[in-house]
């Protein structure tokens, strides 16, 4: 099966589509830790520690460019997870997966800097890429 060289990772005896979701995961992390890290700079350390009532917006560029790409993050994680667990359990890895996976992972962890940045064009060509990813897991899924 081909790889991409850059990512081609087996973390402590996981197939390449684990490795890819639980470096995903790590990617969460750092998603949400950045993004309270900028919002609490901006609305202070009791409004992190409160009930966070007050819906206002942010009126930080970068606290709310990564409180988006974490709202992003949130919306496609899921499905990259599930299928990435869905070809586990039907035993469908393959190169489409593999490729799949890996290009999720990559297009999402290049998807975080250019959004911080405010880089509109090629922050959707990458976030289409990622979502590519996931696409191509899921034609291994129906392909059987």
């Amino acid at each position: 099966m081909n790889n991409l060289p850059f990512l081609n990772l087996q973390l402590g005896g996981m197939s390449v589509e684990f490795t890819m979701l639980a470096l995903a995961i790590v990617l969460g992390f750092v998603h949400i830790l950045l993004a309270i890290h900028f919002i609490t700079n901006e609305r202070g350390l009791m409004w992190n520690m409160g009930p966070r009532d007050e819906a206002k917006p942010l009126s930080g560029r970068l606290a709310g460019r990564l409180d988006r790409a974490l709202a992003n993050f949130k919306e496609t994680f899921p499905l990259f997870a599930v299928a990435v667990l869905m070809a586990a359990a039907l035993g469908r890895h393959n190169s489409m997966t593999l490729w799949g996976s890996q290009l999720y992972l990559g297009g999402r962890i290049l998807y975080l800097p250019l959004y911080a940045l405010g880089i509109p064009v090629l922050r959707t060509i990458v976030w289409f890429a990622a979502t590519v990813g996931i696409v191509m897991i899921l034609s291994a899924l129906f392909a059987g």
